[in-house]
């Protein structure tokens, strides 16, 4: 994925720093390196509030581009070839 260890470390402690994540290490494990990654109740509502602004993002991003393909579709029905077949 082109992303090392170093750097996912340091982004989910600043996840845990802001409160977003909990980090929580399985007690039964064999494996001590495995942890639980919890949202929080904030990181819940920020999940929240970045997921609206996808969703924003991508219904402007697509009245654009049926705006912009009714546009072109005028544009080839007003040219003297289209009228005549």
């Amino acid at each position: 994925m082109g992303v090392s260890l170093g750097k996912v470390n340091y982004c989910v402690n600043a996840l845990i720093e802001k409160g977003w994540i909990k980090a929580r290490n399985f007690r039964n494990s064999n494996n001590k390196l495995a942890y639980a990654y919890l949202l929080t109740p904030r990181g819940i509502e920020q999940k929240a509030v970045v997921t609206v602004d996808f969703l924003r993002r991508k219904v402007a991003e697509y009245e654009s581009l049926r705006q912009e393909i009714d546009q072109l579709r005028r544009e080839v029905d007003q040219r003297p070839e289209a009228k005549s077949q």
